[in-house]
């Protein structure tokens, strides 16, 4: 296979597995009406249907990188599809809460093990056009939010809201089939053995691992918390099931357009300091648009719903790849980029998780999404002052840490 094949090839196997990441969370919310009879869940039970597959996503992201050295990032990635598909199959027959919660988890596990472990896969691959590569995966995440938002109440109401649920299945076990044949003709690139391996620094010593965690959580835990309630919110509003599940899924389209678009832009535009581009202005840009987004949300729900969707799935999708784009910006080094992303992710999905959870106590106790939307566009302005730290020229020394590290657990070597 030429080296052009193969990487469109690549691409396109990344877009089908990308696909399969967000389905487990963006279909619970539309059949939330039927699921809390159903099941005896209260509304803050129900928030951990999306709030745990979030916690597993950002605890098991911590353990990735051991996976990778022990099985490599080929099987690594076969095992999380697996999860996937034996999580979404087993909710068929999930009729209580507890058999829910715990399919919720194990997907939640799978989807942490392949967020940790494409990345750095793609940071190889796609060294020269990281932004376009990054930036497709990441639409493909939420295109596949949108469509499990969409077509999940159509399977519904034909089959069972079990089977809706369960339908899922079907594409992460296409996904797992296309990757194995593809492991099997074009494998995946090997780090270079010429050089001697150094001690890997913990990056839990590392202040800019920390910031760039917290921040992805904040800016996530926007999405999550929509995902989780902004149908409900409608429906408490008086739109109907499916008007509200076709909300989330617009929010999803723009969020996939954004993601695509946003980065490649932020790479030909974006003003740099050597070879690096400056990632702020568009981060910022985003986080605007959010703020605006939860503004109409407060004030104006009926009157401009699309125009509050768009602003937010906008803003949403494209600071969530620039974020990813952002910390593999970091590090030159695949390996070292790879567990920074992967630490980056399980502070930042822990995080994420705990604001659908708020947003549901939160409604229990008011009665209203109001307080919870504020919160978030609260944690937004936070956001938009620490994306002042992150500028190109601060990369070499926030991860020169390291090299610190390094050299007390090695003295006498020199850091490369």
């Amino acid at each position: 296979m030429n080296p052009r094949t193969s990487n469109l090839v690549w691409l396109a196997v990344i877009v089908a597995i990308g696909l399969n990441l967000r389905p487990l969370l963006t279909s619970i919310s539309p059949l939330m009406g039927v699921i809390l009879p159903a099941t005896g869940l209260s509304f803050r039970g129900a928030s951990m249907l999306t709030g745990l597959p979030v916690v597993a996503m950002g605890v098991c992201a911590f353990g990735a990188s051991a996976l990778s050295r022990a099985i490599g990032n080929a099987r690594g990635v076969a095992i999380g599809l697996i999860a996937i598909v034996a999580a979404c199959a087993g909710r068929l027959f999930a009729g209580n809460a507890v058999a829910l919660i715990a399919s919720a988890a194990v997907a939640g596990t799978g989807v942490a093990i392949i967020q940790a472990l494409l990345p750095g896969v793609m940071k190889t691959r796609f060294a020269t056009r990281l932004p376009f590569a990054m930036g497709l995966y990441s639409a493909s995440i939420m295109a596949g939010g949108g469509l499990g938002a969409s077509i999940t109440p159509g399977v519904a109401s034909r089959a069972s809201w079990q089977a809706g649920l369960a339908f899922w299945a079907l594409p992460a076990l296409i996904a797992l089939a296309v990757w194995l044949m593809l492991m099997r003709v074009d494998a995946l690139p090997r780090a270079s053995s010429t050089r001697r391996a150094a001690p890997a620094p913990s990056l839990f010593l590392n202040r800019r691992a920390w910031m760039l965690g917290i921040f992805f959580g904040f800016v996530n835990g926007g999405y999550t918390s929509l995902v989780a309630w902004m149908p409900a919110y409608y429906q408490q509003l008086g739109r109907g099931v499916s008007e509200s599940g076709a909300l989330l899924a617009m929010l999803t389209v723009f969020q996939a357009s954004s993601a695509l678009l946003l980065p490649m832009a932020a790479s030909r535009f974006g003003r740099g300091f050597g070879h690096e581009k400056d990632r702020r202005p568009w981060i910022a840009a985003g986080l605007v648009a959010q703020l605006f987004g939860f503004g109409l949300l407060l004030f104006a729900p009926l009157a401009a719903p699309i125009a509050a969707v768009a602003l937010l799935g906008g803003g949403l999708g494209g600071v969530f790849a620039l974020t990813l784009v952002l910390t593999l910006d970091h590090a030159d080094d695949p390996e070292l980029a790879a567990r920074l992303v992967a630490f980056v992710q399980g502070v930042g999905f822990v995080i994420a998780a705990l604001a659908p959870v708020v947003a549901g106590i939160v409604r229990d106790v008011s009665g209203s999404f109001s307080m919870s939307w504020t919160m978030l566009a609260a944690s937004l302005v936070a956001m938009i002052a620490l994306n002042l730290v992150f500028g190109p020229n601060s990369y070499a020394r926030a991860m020169h840490q390291r090299d610190h590290v390094r050299r007390r657990a090695a003295p006498g070597t020199f850091a490369r």
